[in-house]
């Protein structure tokens, strides 16, 4: 199964204290156990920090039954409506209520599927609970900040210190279980690269374990944007790659993005549509010194070139 296979699901923690979380959080969450009562809840914070995570370890404590749904691509109003109400209207094999994990909801449509959610956790009230997980709280609706309890996933620099040993020493324990021979440096210098996206580092450790070996030779490849995949997404059109790889990569200055695309364009665009691309990049570098959300006008960028060049 793909869950055995990725480290990120394989080796994800089942209960909130496996979870590596500021103390404050923690406990918040921990007293949610042992009171014995779930809230609807809004889990905010940037992607990687443990929101799915918690969300499943606490169902998983609580003995509760419950429903994942992808907000980013399952969006439509009808497919969320189908889902949970088949989910909510069986009786949970534990008993008690069953809860409706909605991750990335701050992808669904504000004016409209929005709108719907809000009507589904007042409709299944009696039998259900939500917890909704988001990077951008600002992108979801009074109407259902009203209805849950929101809880946002912070670090402070005093916590980093903190976390990032504990990941460290979780790094280890996943890279020995798997045979993996590793440099404690180097490991280090990757969790710092991508804090505090711990999801991102498990990925990338796994990615770069192939051959058996952690050490510094992957800080090398580490060093540079692989842009020749993105540059590979805009030729084929492949908006989802795009945008995937653009939030794998935002620990980037998006500057950074830009000025790589401009460096490699003569190796993957038509030099007839050079001038063009090179207008693209200045005006979405212009606009990112004035936009509150940096991945977006990024892929908004990408989109435009992905549209309107010609590539090799």
């Amino acid at each position: 199964m793909m869950q055995e296979f990725l480290w990120c699901e394989k080796y994800r923690p089942k209960t909130i204290a496996d979870c590596i979380l500021p103390e404050p959080i923690k406990k918040t969450f921990e007293d949610i156990v042992k009171g014995g009562e779930l809230h609807n809840m809004l889990l905010t914070g940037t992607p990687g920090l443990g929101k799915t995570t918690v969300a499943k370890a606490l169902c998983n404590e609580l003995s509760l039954d419950f429903l994942l749904i992808n907000g980013s691509e399952e969006s439509g109003i009808d497919t969320l409506r189908t889902k949970i109400k088949q989910f909510a209207s069986s009786v949970s094999l534990q008993g008690g209520y069953k809860v409706v994990i909605l991750d990335e909801a701050d992808y669904l449509n504000p004016q409209s599927t929005q709108p719907a959610l809000r009507g589904f956790i007042e409709e299944f009230s009696a039998n259900c609970r939500f917890i909704l997980t988001c990077n951008f709280k600002n992108r979801i609706i009074e109407p259902l900040h009203s209805r849950c309890t929101t809880i946002e996933f912070n670090m402070t620099k005093r916590d980093s210190a903190v976390l990032c040993s504990k990941f460290l020493d979780r790094c280890g324990f996943i890279l020995e279980t798997e045979n993996i021979t590793y440099d404690e440096a180097v490991v280090a210098e990757l969790i710092m690269k991508h804090m505090p996206d711990w999801r991102r580092v498990i990925n990338e450790l796994q990615r770069y374990s192939s051959s058996g070996v952690i050490d510094s030779g992957i800080l090398i490849q580490l060093s540079d944007i692989a842009i020749s995949d993105l540059m590979e997404h805009l030729k084929l059109k492949n908006f989802k790659l795009m945008r995937q790889w653009v939030s794998d990569n935002m620990d980037s200055e998006p500057a950074a993005i830009y000025r790589k695309i401009y460096d490699h364009m003569y190796h993957h665009i038509e030099v007839t549509s050079i001038p063009q691309t090179v207008l693209i990049l200045a005006d979405y570098q212009y606009k990112n010194a004035f936009v509150a959300d940096h991945e977006l006008n990024t892929v908004a960028c990408l989109t435009e070139i992905m549209a309107g060049v010609k590539f090799k």
